[in-house]
């Protein structure tokens, strides 16, 4: 099971897995990114207001390492995952292993897979958004860079937002090196107040691209309609 810093997830809202994917292991999904049979769809960023670029989710069955990644971080994540839904008096309980989840998820008609690929060029970015695919959401994902900072691109950089109630919002940008992984709120978070928990909501995106061309692995946990 992967080692997951959860005191820094909880106070700051993310934390990092250092060297995640090898320089191969990243080189190789980027050189993948243009085989059709890969992948289930491609979307536009622009196209739906968005942002700008292009990314494209992974059909099944899902290549080797996203499986792998799949159900090697979740075990750790579903442990945070159920403190939290209990901080936040929800009910739901996550299940130790993923395929175990995933067969709620298809039960619950979201059988489609969203591990996804990112790729920007010049000018493009993310806006602030969430990964929701239906009623069925894991509260923690991952994304992953496989392009080389400085190198392969310049800007770019991880944007993550917590809103709170009747507060103004913060922001951290994450720095991340190829293979660099970010482990992150889909949706909300419980944070410590002076009256107990309270929850807060998680947005992320990316910066806009100075020059040059970033990709990105975005490991979701929860499958879509």
């Amino acid at each position: 099971m992967v080692q997951i810093n959860k005191d820094a997830l909880n106070e700051t809202g993310y934390c990092l897995l250092t060297g995640l994917l090898s320089p191969s292991e990243c080189q190789s999904f980027v050189n993948g990114y243009d085989d059709d049979q890969r992948y289930r769809s491609t979307v536009a960023m622009a196209r739906h207001g968005f942002g700008q670029g292009e990314y494209r989710y992974f059909s099944y069955p899902l290549p080797d390492r996203i499986l792998d990644l799949r159900n090697s971080l979740y075990p750790a994540l579903a442990e945070i995952a159920n403190e939290w839904t209990a901080r936040m008096g929800v009910a739901i309980r996550y299940p130790a292993v993923h395929q175990d989840y995933l067969k709620r998820c298809h039960q619950n008609g979201q059988e489609r897979p969203t591990p996804l690929i990112l790729r920007y060029g010049e000018g493009d970015y993310n806006c602030l958004h969430q990964d929701l695919y239906g009623e069925m959401v894991f509260p923690l994902q991952v994304a992953i860079l496989l392009s080389r900072p400085e190198t392969d691109f310049e800007g770019g950089e991880f944007i993550l937002t917590e809103q709170r109630a009747r507060m103004q919002s913060r922001a951290e940008v994450i720095p991340l090196k190829q293979g660099d992984a970010v482990v992150f709120p889909v949706n909300h978070q419980p944070k410590k107040g002076k009256r107990g928990d309270y929850r807060v909501t998680m947005r992320h995106g990316v910066s806009r691209i100075r020059s040059g061309q970033r990709h990105a692995l975005g490991v979701i946990f929860h499958d879509a309609k």
